[in-house]
């Protein structure tokens, strides 16, 4: 039988579990997203889909939600609520025999299965899920996994999309480079600069230029994103965090270098707490800042790997040397990247809107 990639992506998951514990709110827009209150500031970190209707999306400051979203109920943020959720789905998807997952995140896994069927495997596994857990998904069903992350968004809501070599470029060869996984604003815009703009345009684009502009490594690698080329099998083994962060959004912004370093060094300790419980030495500190209004800048610096919470602070302040002292501070955050475990395969901290 062959082998297939399902990407199994829960439908507006956070929301979805608010709405679970609210039925009252079914149907009604609802925006998550910091401590609830539209009046302070904060950002969404999901939206129901009759809030994504008002132009409501995820990142977007918690003031201009609620002018676009007039109506909308706003909620706090409850990060054990969608934790729990996401392991009993994970449990739910891990439980159908002959399938191997790997979590991606909160909401979603990829799931791989030899079957001559996957669309009736991509129905058991909404099913099993939605009886298990009342959530409902979309399953995008690929010969890889960028095909199979890439498929989801034509099934969503609650359906099943097959996206495979023989028809990848029929469906995304005429679409902008934004569409695919893994390429954001700016690459679009350094493709767009050599005249690349759609995704059929990056399938046959030039080594050679991709190389030049991106390096050894990731010009290939956009490249191949063009051609729906990915790994053709699913990784099963633990997903383990790279790293822990902590943010403060200021509803007054703060400004002063005592200020900032005051406030860092508390950011730092609170992450230095959830390092602690991990066992891993620090290898990375990085430091977001984000100005009044809107405008965001990250700082990093390696160090060697260590358990050290005196020298881990003092990488961290000395990275607020960097801070502009002349302009007003909205929010700090700090990141703490940890070495990984021999054998672990690496993901991205499952949270939304945070780094």
């Amino acid at each position: 039988m062959p082998a297939w990639v399902l990407h199994v992506d829960l439908d507006q998951f956070i929301a979805a579990v608010e709405v679970l514990r609210r039925p009252e709110l079914a149907g009604r827009q609802v925006v998550v997203g910091g401590r609830g209150d539209p009046t302070e500031r904060g950002v969404v970190a999901t939206a129901s889909y009759e809030a994504r209707e008002r132009g409501v999306g995820s990142g977007m400051p918690l003031r201009v939600a609620a002018r676009r979203a007039p109506d909308a109920v706003f909620l706090p943020v409850d990060k054990p609520a969608y934790e729990a959720a996401s392991e009993q789905v994970m449990a739910v998807l891990r439980s159908v025999p002959g399938v191997q997952v790997q979590v991606l995140g909160w909401d979603e896994a990829f799931v791989g299965a030899s079957t001559d069927d996957p669309e009736a495997l991509a129905r058991r596994l909404q099913e099993e899920v939605l009886a298990a857990t009342r959530l409902h998904s979309t399953v995008g069903i690929g010969d890889t996994t960028v095909r199979a992350k890439v498929a989801t968004g034509f099934g969503k809501p609650r359906g099943v999309f097959r996206l495979t070599r023989e028809n990848w470029l029929a469906v995304m060869g005429g679409r902008p480079t934004r569409e695919l996984w893994g390429i954001g604003p700016k690459v679009t815009a350094r493709l767009a600069g050599h005249g690349i703009t759609t995704v059929s345009e990056l399938a046959t684009a030039d080594p050679e230029v991709l190389v030049g502009e991106f390096g050894p490594r990731m010009g290939p690698w956009y490249r191949q994103l063009g051609r729906g080329e990915g790994a053709r099998e699913v990784d099963p083994s633990p997903w383990v965090a790279r790293g822990h962060s902590r943010e403060r959004t200021f509803q007054e912004d703060i400004s002063g270098t005592a200020r900032v370093r005051e406030e860092v060094a508390g950011l730092v300790a609170a992450v230095l707490d959830d390092v602690a419980a991990e066992g891993r030495p620090v290898v990375r500190v990085t430091l977001k800042v984000r100005y009044a209004p809107f405008l965001t800048r990250s700082h990093g610096r390696k160090v060697a790997p260590t358990h050290d919470r005196e020298a881990v602070t003092g990488t961290a302040l000395d990275l607020v040397d960097r801070v502009d002292p002349g302009r007003p501070v909205r929010l700090l955050g700090v990141h703490l990247e940890m070495a990984l475990p021999e054998g672990a395969r690496e993901g991205t901290t499952p949270t939304r809107g945070a780094w």
